[in-house]
């Protein structure tokens, strides 16, 4: 029998390259071995409450890219957050169940106080709360992280063993699935690759945008002149042409070594790889693109499938608890 992934995204608009090297291709490889379940979290998006105007159009556009990168609706259900309210339900009555303690600790929290401490919200206090509303309501048994990730689940993981310690096995522990999430570096070479910084190259951007912001990116810091050796292991350039040239590293990466192969026709050689790979991408996002109500068909069959799930499992936790059901179909 196959596991059951669950993994949530923010409504972030169009993905970039760190959005596809981090996230979103390891979605589509566990459609091949998992029942898969992907989530467009636009409630936690609501923990800012700024930009929710753009909400709408960054769902549609972060969805078009998950389609386009092959995300498959026939094999994986695909929804928003939102359109199944029986999360937020499912939210509140596991708060009754998570000490205030274990939130304040998470150093997620105290790093988002620091950012907004003028809308320091209940949702950005409760937030883990809501995700392991999200991954339990699925009956999820695998959540994909990376090595970072692990005390978000961990503490989601407490709520669920504290739930059932109290009312029965009734929650799924969801156990991690550690996977490879390369940082990707933005053109600086500095900082994480992010649209906030502007230092992001987009999946959907065209050819000649793609080879221009390519052609921005910082190189080896430490090779002054085109005659000196690269280091092509300290190169963001290269750490990208291992992802995006995987033939040709090898040798790009000796004749850097060499100073046979000079840093603009590098970054010339990424640039051309890179709108090569995507270039199948851009074709299939323009195709669900003309036809947007595909693309929102896709969302509400999603929620459907996923409502189909959830509310069965909702009516049997409330009943564990000792809520009344109501009688009234969902």
């Amino acid at each position: 029998m196959k596991g059951r992934v669950f993994s949530g995204a923010r409504p972030t608009g169009r993905q970039h390259l760190g959005n596809y090297l981090g996230a979103v291709q390891n979605y589509v490889a566990l459609q091949e071995g998992y029942e898969t379940i992907y989530c467009v979290v636009d409630l936690h998006a609501l923990t800012t409450l700024t930009g929710t105007e753009l909400l709408v159009q960054n769902t549609f556009d972060m969805v078009l890219d998950w389609l386009a990168a092959g995300m498959d609706p026939k094999r994986s259900i695909i929804f928003v957050q939102s359109h199944v309210p029986a999360v937020s339900e499912l939210h509140v009555i596991l708060s009754m169940m998570t000490p205030m303690s274990w939130l304040t600790r998470v150093t997620t929290f105290k790093e988002k106080v620091q950012q907004q401490p003028e809308n320091v919200n209940y949702l950005l206090l409760g937030y883990p709360v809501l995700m392991t509303a999200d991954i339990t309501l699925y009956k999820a048994d695998t959540v994909p992280v990376g090595e970072d990730q692990l005390p978000h689940l961990e503490l989601a993981r407490e709520v669920v063993r504290r739930f059932n310690n109290r009312f029965g096995p009734v929650l799924v522990e969801p156990q991690a699935k550690l996977t490879e999430f390369p940082r990707v570096l933005g053109l600086d070479g500095v900082q994480k690759m992010s649209k906030s910084l502007d230092n992001h190259i987009e999946l959907a951007a065209d050819p000649e945008t793609t080879s221009k912001r390519v052609m921005q990116m910082v190189t080896d810091v430490s090779r002054v002149y085109r005659r000196d050796p690269g280091h092509p292991e300290v190169c963001n350039v290269f750490s990208l042409h291992k992802q995006f040239s995987p033939d040709e590293a090898e040798a790009i990466a000796a004749d850097c070594r060499a100073a046979a192969l000079g840093c603009v026709e590098c970054k010339r050689r990424l640039a051309a790889s890179l709108n090569a790979w995507l270039a199948p991408f851009r074709e299939r996002r323009a195709r669900f693109e003309a036809d947007p109500d595909y693309v929102w068909d896709v969302l509400a069959d999603g929620a459907k499938r996923a409502a189909a799930i959830a509310y069965p499992n909702l009516e049997e936790i409330k009943r564990a608890v000792g809520l009344p059901v109501s009688r009234v179909l969902a």
